[in-house]
């Protein structure tokens, strides 16, 4: 991929999540005033958590965690990269993960054509305890973001980081 492409690649996610930004989600209409929950996906926006550097399972730990939804961002792109969940929060980095390969490949291609990058990571605390809950939550909003390191989402944006 040359640079031109990838500035075309990156300009197209973020245009799609511009839009889920900015356009409001259509309400459903009910008969009962149900209060919203918090764990309704439209509640939900990467861009507001805090963001840690991504080394943060380096970091030395008395626990291994707790649930959360985990979300990769390329903070000078404003681009949301991956949605994930684990029930662990401090182990599911330690071992091998894809998204790993997919993010140093996108460093690495920004280096060689001296462009910026800044991917950290966000947590949200609030995510269903139970796995299935937590799991449904994570596709809906990969869904929604079309984060484009997630399998699910490789329809549209190709997988150009997962080649070695």
């Amino acid at each position: 991929m040359d640079d031109i492409a990838l500035s075309k690649w990156k300009k197209q996610i973020a245009i799609h999540q511009q839009q889920v930004t900015t356009n409001e989600p259509i309400e459903e209409v009910s008969l009962f005033d149900v209060p919203k929950s918090h764990v309704d996906p439209n509640f939900i926006d990467p861009f507001t958590l805090h963001l840690s550097a991504l080394s943060f399972y380096r970091l030395p730990v008395d626990s291994p965690g707790q649930a959360c939804l985990y979300f990769v961002i390329d903070s000078t792109a404003n681009l949301l990269l991956y949605i994930g969940e684990t029930c662990k929060s401090n182990k599911r980095w330690k071992g091998v993960h894809d998204c790993k390969r997919y993010i140093e490949n996108y460093q690495d291609l920004h280096h060689r054509y001296k462009l910026e990058t800044a991917v950290n990571i966000g947590f949200w605390w609030d995510a269903p305890v139970p796995t299935r809950p937590r799991q449904r939550l994570e596709l809906e909003l990969i869904k929604k973001w079309k984060s484009p390191f997630n399998k699910e989402n490789w329809k549209y944006w190709g997988q150009p980081f997962g080649k070695e």
